[in-house]
């Protein structure tokens, strides 16, 4: 399925048949134009300097003006436990870990196989050291990589896109011609790897939506439903339950 492997390199592999790509710009560009279409306004370049909760609502101060609700949505990414600090909740201590990707462009160095990777799968090491797949003609890949990080706006590390490419060439029989585009991200963890959705079990109408471990994107049809049942007094949703899993697996109150 992958031709350009290095003969001997593995030996053996496990394929997912129903796994799929997501285009993450127009799923957010959906996203955003469903909110607006339902009246959701987007403040942008809002940090918050303030939260408190007078009088039944929660008053947040940010560099955009004062903002007043009954309920706050905690999904501030790598900075849930600064919020939380703020508005007098405790801290679930979330690990922010950094994550780094970049695209290449390469070539096979066997003359028998040809450098054509639209057709390939993604391809994952079963250790998880990295992992690399089609973007437009070239590779995307990682070093899968996971260094614990302060929030932050997370840059990519040379380091860590030497050890990817390293990784590649023994896997595979490509050259690296150049490395064209690097980013890096933070992925938030809690001590038992789940995700942190439900009501504070102190502060009233501060809800979680923290600990997505880097599987927001996959989770957010559901975790959105979830936390909109929550906020809108609905109740966690029975098709969940009905498909085994509890309230009680998301509930900030698990963390001690």
């Amino acid at each position: 399925m992958i031709p350009a492997i290095r003969p001997g390199y593995a030996q053996a592999g496990l394929v997912e048949p129903q796994g799929m790509d997501i285009d993450v710009h127009a799923l957010h560009q959906g996203f955003l134009a469903g909110a607006k279409a339902r009246g959701a306004s987007i403040v942008l370049d809002a940090t918050i300097t303030d939260l408190e909760r007078k009088a039944g609502r929660w008053h947040a101060r940010t560099r955009q003006g004062e903002f007043v609700a009954r309920t706050v949505i905690n999904a501030a990414g790598a900075w849930c436990d600064e919020i939380a600090r703020m508005a007098g909740a405790k801290a679930i201590g979330l690990v922010a870990k950094r994550r780094t990707a970049f695209t290449l462009k390469a070539r096979s160095l066997d003359p028998d196989i040809s450098f054509d990777p639209d057709g390939w799968p993604m391809c994952i090491d079963i250790d998880e050291d990295f992992y690399f797949k089609a973007d437009a003609g070239r590779l995307l890949c990682s070093p899968a990589d996971e260094t614990p990080s302060p929030p932050c706006d997370a840059q990519p590390e040379d380091i860590d896109i030497a050890i990817a490419v390293e990784r590649l060439r023994a896997a595979t029989v490509l050259g690296i011609d150049r490395i064209e585009a690097r980013w890096a991200g933070l992925r938030s963890f809690v001590f038992d790897g789940s995700l942190v959705i439900g009501p504070d079990p102190e502060q009233e109408g501060f809800l979680w939506m923290a600990a997505l471990g880097g599987y927001g994107i996959q989770t957010s049809p559901a975790t959105s439903r979830i936390v909109a049942a929550l906020a809108t007094g609905e109740g966690f949703p029975c098709e969940f339950e009905a498909l085994g899993l509890s309230p009680l697996d998301l509930d900030p109150g698990r963390i001690a």
